[in-house]
């Protein structure tokens, strides 16, 4: 049984990257596992501005957050846990824009995970508020998953299916409540987009819980991440419509959002679902790519979505032979090589290790991001 302490520190981040490893694994069940390629001879880290082997961290994606940062959390969880939930209020209001607030509630989701009696107190204290409402609606979402858990829905027995299946409901129920306590909050719209993805709703039933997500929020990055879930194959799409989906959320990113990563979650699924050969390699395919790191250059560092990105975006660019900007992503890395697709593998210094050598190794001269990766790109392919 998991510790409060340690069920406090885990974040969306993590419980999400967590979700797809695992997942990832199962897809992988009886499949025969493609050769490895060799280390390059000779390979020196330092030569190419990495950092040693021996440096390399697999129990994390990125740096950890500042120690007094993990005081305060600490400080609220357990205040919590206490029986004080005017602390956990108080943390989710200070928050700047919707996605830190979500990110925010995200973090107390994983407390109220290890005992909810808190948040109890406080929808019986404040009734009219809608982050308490959403946070309690977020809880039965979380639950109805624990029971069902990460795997595909034929390798979920039919008993616990059958909880999850009756759970739902209640989840989406609750978030509609919530969103009538505020008509700006797109908190309970994330909730429903993601209830209704499990509940199997149809495009006509699932659009408008879109729009009036985007309505509230059109750069949400969780609301974005849960609708791709629901446009991919697996669920109530295809991944051609998962594709289109993340190509327009990459486009429309905002200077400084995260939101190109879309692209990077969409061809994750498209290698999870179909293998490797399954990737896209045109041309225009590796200027999207380009044009998804030009966009991520201008997150800021502390974003808690781009450490997990720049692995993604490594592993992506090596595999299209963009090996330039694949080396320029792995010395942004660093050292920390706890994330997809490294800790797929059964050592994952191993497989960072290699994947950045063999980044170096191919590069040339040193390509720049974005729109000038793709001009390059287009003129070799005869654009």
């Amino acid at each position: 049984m998991i510790s409060p302490v340690t069920t406090f520190l885990a974040f969306a981040v993590v419980a999400f990257v967590s979700a797809m490893i695992r997942a990832f694994r199962a897809s992988r069940s009886g499949q025969a596992k493609a050769a490895r390629p060799k280390m390059p001879k000779g390979f020196d880290p330092l030569a190419h501005g990495l950092v040693p082997r021996a440096q390399l961290d697999p129990d994390r994606a990125g740096p950890p957050l500042p120690a007094h940062h993990h005081k305060e959390l600490h400080a609220i969880a357990h205040a919590a846990w206490a029986g004080d939930w005017r602390s956990a209020a108080a943390h989710v209001e200070a928050a700047q824009g919707w996605d830190e607030r979500w990110a925010r509630t995200e973090f107390l989701l994983q407390v109220a995970s290890s005992g909810d009696g808190w948040l109890t107190d406080w929808r019986n204290a404040e009734p009219d508020d809608c982050t308490a409402a959403t946070l309690h609606a977020r809880l039965l979402v979380h639950q109805a998953w624990e029971i069902r858990g990460n795997g595909y829905a034929k390798q979920v027995p039919p008993e616990r299916m059958a909880r999850f299946l009756e759970l739902l409901p209640a989840s989406m129920e609750a978030a509609k409540r919530a969103a009538l306590l505020d008509p700006r909050d797109p908190g309970p719209w994330v909730v429903m987009v993601t209830t209704a993805r499990a509940l199997q709703y149809g495009h006509e039933q699932f659009r408008p819980l879109w729009d009036g997500l985007v309505e509230r929020a059109p750069h949400h990055y969780d609301g974005h991440w849960q609708t791709l879930q629901y446009w991919c194959a697996k669920w109530s799409g295809s991944d051609k419509q998962m594709v289109d989906f993340a190509e327009r959320a990459a486009r429309t990113a905002p200077a400084g959002s995260p939101l190109a990563g879309m692209y990077l979650h969409a061809l994750h699924e498209l290698e999870k679902r179909h293998g490797a050969a399954a990737l896209p390699s045109s041309g225009r395919a590796k200027e999207r790519l380009g044009l998804v790191v030009e966009s991520l250059a201008l997150v800021p560092e502390s974003d808690e979505h781009l450490p997990y990105l720049r692995h993604l975006a490594a592993h992506y660019l090596g595999r299209a032979g963009l090996h330039d900007a694949a080396l320029e992503q792995f010395r942004l890395i660093g050292p920390w090589c706890g994330a997809y697709p490294w800790n797929a593998d059964k050592d994952p210094v191993a497989a960072f290790d290699l994947a950045r050598a063999l980044a170096a190794t191919g590069a040339g001269t040193r390509q720049p991001a974005g729109k000038q990766i793709g001009k390059q790109i287009g003129k070799r392919v005869g654009k």
